[in-house]
């Protein structure tokens, strides 16, 4: 049964208190057209079911943020998702396993040549990131090592979201180029 609009406001109304169950609500309502948004961008079911659940997961967020008098609660959650599946397809790096089942083959410890390689490329992967700015090669490290989201990070470094997102896309951009990728 799909929900009115003003349903649809008090539901994220009261998701912006910690509500689980009209968070449950809002997903129910919403999740198909968003996810539909998502897929038309990026194309792929795999991708787009990771970044449907990263677009609810700001909607748990900044539920608080929605302002019924700038627009729809549909139009606010479909601007996030298609705002994080365009973030995602400038990306491109994200790819499925099967993709390339080449990095499932794990060479056995008992792989002198596999271990040398493996060592050697550390090296070069800590000599690239430590040409990169000392704060970029934090935020990388947050980001990629630590898993936290470019807002965290933003907190954590007290820079604004886009400055991490940029600087986070040049320092991946200086590693490809250091590692000759």
């Amino acid at each position: 049964m799909p929900l009115s609009r003003q349903d649809l406001i008090e539901a994220l109304e009261r998701t912006a208190g910690g509500d689980v169950a009209a968070f449950r609500t809002v997903y129910a309502a919403t999740s198909v057209k968003l996810y539909g948004i998502i897929v038309r961008i990026l194309g792929r079911s795999d991708v787009a079911d990771e970044v449907l659940q990263e677009v609810y997961v700001r909607v748990w967020q900044r539920a608080g943020d929605f302002d019924a008098a700038a627009s729809s609660p549909i139009t606010w959650m479909a601007t996030i998702a298609r705002n994080r599946a365009l973030d995602e397809a400038r990306r491109g790096t994200m790819r499925s396993i099967e993709d390339a089942p080449e990095h499932l083959e794990v060479p056995g410890e008992d792989d002198p040549a596999a271990s040398y390689e493996r060592t050697e490329e550390l090296r070069r992967l800590y000599r690239c990131l430590d040409a990169l700015e000392p704060e970029r090669k934090e935020i990388l490290l947050l980001a990629y090592y630590r898993g936290l989201t470019r807002e965290q990070i933003a907190t954590r470094v007290g820079r604004p979201v886009a400055t991490v997102k940029t600087w986070l896309r040049r320092s991946l951009a200086q590693l490809k180029d250091c590692l000759g990728r």
